[in-house]
C-alpha cells in the first residue's frame, strides 16, 4: 500500500520509520508533506537514506497527490485536518487523522463525511493516548448518561500563552487550569487533549473536561469515568511522553502505528470491536 504522511513531526517520524524499516509490511512511503521541508529531509535522512530519493517532499496538496498515495496519514495539527483532509477525501484516498480534536467542529465533521461519502473514501482514527474505546462504542449502543476525563501534565507542555489568557502566568504546583465542555477544552489545548474527540465519537456524548498542569508530573495521564445504564466504567492510563515531544503521549504513536499495522496487513484474526 502506498502511503504519504502529512506533518513531520514525532508522530509522522515514528511512522515513517516503521515504513521504511519494514515493520509496517506490504506499504510504502510515497511522500512526506509539511509546511517545514527540512523537517521531512531530516526524516528521510534519518530513517529512509537508501530509498530517500523515490519519496516525495511536498509544500502542497498537488505534490502529494503527484505521488499517487493509497492512504494519507494526517500527522500534522487541527488546522491541517480543516484545510486539507477533505480534499484529500474527495479524492478518493483514505485517511487516518491523528489530529482528531478538529473533528468536535460541526462544519468540519460535516465536510469530512460528505467527501467520505460522495467519493467512498474512508476515515480511520486510532485510539490514541488512552484506552478502552471498544467499551466505549459498545456502550454507546445503549446510550451514555455521563464521561468525564480528567487530564495531568507537566505544565511545561502546555502553550504559555494559553494558560496566560486563562489567567495562570506561573504554575508553581498541581492546578486546575479548566474545567468544562470537551468541545472548548480541545480548541483551547490542540495539542494536549485531542483524546477528547476519540472519547467523544466513540460515545455520542461530549465529555466534561478537568485539565490540571503539574510542574512536578513526569507523566500524562488520562483518567476517564463512563456511566451508562449497563455499565460504570473507570479507566486510568498512564503515559511516558514522546521523547521528542512532551506534549504528546508515546502511546498515541504507538497506536497510530497499530492501527497502521491492521490497515495495511490485514491479519486474518482481528481483536477488539
Amino acid at each position: 500500500m502506498k502511503i504519504a504522511v502529512l506533518g513531520c513531526g514525532a508522530i509522522g517520524s515514528i511512522i515513517v520509520e516503521s515504513i521504511c524499516s519494514g515493520e509496517i509490511r506490504n506499504a510504502e512511503l510515497t511522500a512526506l508533506m509539511d509546511i517545514y521541508p527540512d523537517k521531512c529531509e531530516k526524516i528521510l535522512e534519518n530513517y529512509c537514506p537508501t530509498v530517500k530519493a523515490n519519496i516525495s517532499i511536498c509544500r502542497d496538496l498537488d505534490c502529494m497527490f503527484n505521488s499517487k498515495p493509497q492512504l494519507v496519514v494526517e500527522a500534522a495539527s487541527q488546522k491541517a485536518v480543516e484545510e486539507y483532509i477533505p480534499k484529500i477525501l474527495s479524492r478518493g484516498i483514505n485517511t487516518v487523522i491523528l489530529s482528531v480534536g478538529a473533528l468536535l467542529d460541526e462544519n468540519t465533521l460535516q465536510e469530512i463525511k460528505q467527501a467520505c461519502m460522495k467519493s467512498g473514501s474512508r476515515v480511520y482514527i486510532p485510539t490514541g493516548a488512552i484506552a478502552g474505546l471498544d467499551a466505549v462504542k459498545a456502550l454507546s449502543n445503549k446510550g451514555i448518561k455521563r464521561i468525564v476525563l480528567r487530564t495531568y501534565k507537566n505544565a511545561y507542555s502546555f502553550d504559555k500563552n494559553t494558560l496566560e489568557k486563562l489567567g495562570f502566568k506561573e504554575v508553581t504546583a498541581k492546578t486546575k487550569i479548566y474545567e468544562g465542555r470537551g468541545d472548548v477544552a480541545v480548541k483551547l489545548f490542540s495539542a494536549n487533549v485531542n483524546v477528547v474527540a476519540a472519547l467523544s465519537l466513540a460515545a455520542g456524548v461530549i465529555p466534561w473536561v478537568e485539565v490540571y498542569a503539574d510542574p512536578e508530573l513526569k507523566r500524562n495521564i488520562h483518567e476517564i469515568e463512563v456511566e451508562s445504564n449497563v455499565s460504570t466504567i473507570y479507566i486510568r492510563v498512564e503515559n511516558t511522553p514522546h521523547p521528542l515531544n512532551p506534549k504528546t503521549s508515546y502511546l498515541a504513536a504507538l497506536s497510530a502505528l497499530q492501527l497502521l499495522k491492521r490497515i495495511v496487513v490485514e491479519e486474518p484474526i482481528e481483536v477488539g470491536t
